[in-house]
């Protein structure tokens, strides 16, 4: 059985779900999830569809050759057609921070994210010993201001070499460049606490804390060249009260960081994020 992800959009128009159904039916397949929206305010139609086929008659540059003359030139629909048994390749962007690293580990250990991790690569040798722990290649790669460039190019070649489908910035602390953002165009994501743009700096935590915050939070997003301002995946809060120290507003900030990204990484995983315009749309 071949089972297929098709994720649509394009400007809103009369007679698309019907022809993209009718469609699958006619190419004997069988729809076992589909989901769209309308964005009013753009008049864009999204859809995500889960498709499944007999694999005895099936060709899939076929499919995709006659559902692009068909109905993606007709509608000019933008469209992604991905194969639901192909594991995407995830590398891992460390620093020194390790809560969000043994999180997603411990995930990939136990199945619970069904992907491949080829290696590990960090400005700093810290985190080595958890990447041995779990049979990780670790590459450390040290960038300061004069060896930025040489150090993304180093990342970029082992990103080509072990053929990554998409980064993860598991609390790496470096901006990365357009050099990277360019050849990964929402498929970098990021994690960092919700206090952003209020309480910048090394010590978000404490700023928070003299100011009496009553929550706290995450979010994950997909990276682009403007700072932390990249198209939201997925975020979460929790409440605070004057009772806390700032330690414990920074496990509670620590865990929902973990929490939040590890949700945004299995959402990319399962094709349900749709980028425009620098916003998301999450299906269910």
């Amino acid at each position: 059985m071949k089972k297929l992800t098709i994720l649509i959009n394009c400007d809103d128009q009369s007679g698309i779900i019907a022809t993209v159904t009718n469609f699958i039916a006619n190419n004997n397949g069988n729809i076992v999830y589909i989901d769209q929206h309308v964005d009013r305010e753009q008049d864009i139609f999204f859809m995500r569809l889960e498709g499944e086929f007999e694999t005895d008659h099936f060709d899939i540059d076929a499919f995709k050759n006659n559902f692009k003359i068909n109905l993606a030139e007709h509608f000019k629909m933008k469209w992604r057609i991905y194969e639901a048994n192909n594991k995407p390749k995830m590398a891992l962007f460390v620093s020194k921070y390790d809560h969000c690293l043994y999180d997603i580990l411990g995930r990939y250990n136990s199945g619970e994210l069904d992907l491949e991790i080829p290696f590990i690569v960090s400005n700093h040798n810290t985190l080595r010993p958890i990447a041995d722990s779990f049979n990780i290649p670790f590459y450390h790669i040290p960038v300061t201001k004069d060896t930025k460039a040489e150090a993304e190019d180093a990342q970029l070649k082992l990103c080509k070499t072990f053929d990554i489908d998409f980064i993860v910035l598991a609390r790496y602390m470096q901006i990365v460049s357009s050099k990277i953002i360019d050849q990964y165009p929402n498929k970098v994501i990021n994690i960092h606490h919700s206090f952003l743009p209020a309480f910048v700096g090394a010590k978000p935590y404490h700023s928070a804390y003299k100011r009496g915050v009553k929550i706290i939070g995450a979010t994950s997003h997909y990276v682009t060249e403007e700072l932390d301002a990249g198209p939201i995946i997925e975020q979460d809060v929790t409440r605070v009260s004057h009772t806390h120290a700032i330690e414990d507003l920074i496990a509670k900030g620590r865990d929902l960081e973990k929490i939040v990204l590890a949700n945004a990484i299995k959402l990319h995983l399962k094709r349900k994020v749709m980028v425009f315009n620098n916003k998301t749309v999450i299906f269910s």
